[in-house]
Parts: C-alpha cells; structure tokens; sequence
C-alpha cells in the first residue's frame, strides 16, 4: 500500500488510477495523515444465460445422461 501526499495525487491522478485499477491500493495523505483510499471498483458480475438457454446449448435434449457419459468414455 503506497501513502501519497494531495498535491502529488493531484498530479499524478491518472496514472494512480491505473495502479488502482490493477490493484494496487494507494492511501491519499494530507499533512501526513491518511484522508482516503484509492481501490479499485468492484467488477460486475457475469451474466448467466437461463437455465432454458443453458438446456439448449447442450444439445442432445432428451438423451439420458448414463448414454452420454459413455460415449464420452467410449471416445465416440
């Protein structure tokens, strides 16, 4: 975690993102005591497809899952 003063946060902003956005944690310091946090924000989810899309992607809809694992193990 690397402490920097305002004026040189000021200065160097952009670049304190990018190492905020790669994870560094910088704290923000003014007359040498610690004022804010720069971090990283959260990344947003993945979106998962519904379980319907799912099914479909799958392929082969009604086959029973025993048939399938032993094709798989078979090699067909």
């Amino acid at each position: 975690m690397k402490h920097i003063g305002i004026k040189q946060a000021r200065q160097e902003l952009p670049d304190l993102i990018d190492r905020a956005e790669a994870g560094e944690e910088i704290v923000i310091t003014r007359q040498g005591k610690a004022v804010a946090k720069l971090v990283a924000a959260p990344k947003p989810p993945k979106v998962l497809p519904s379980l319907a899309e799912f099914r479909q992607a799958l392929g082969r809809a009604g086959t029973p899952a025993v048939k399938l694992l032993r094709e798989e193990r078979d090699g067909r």
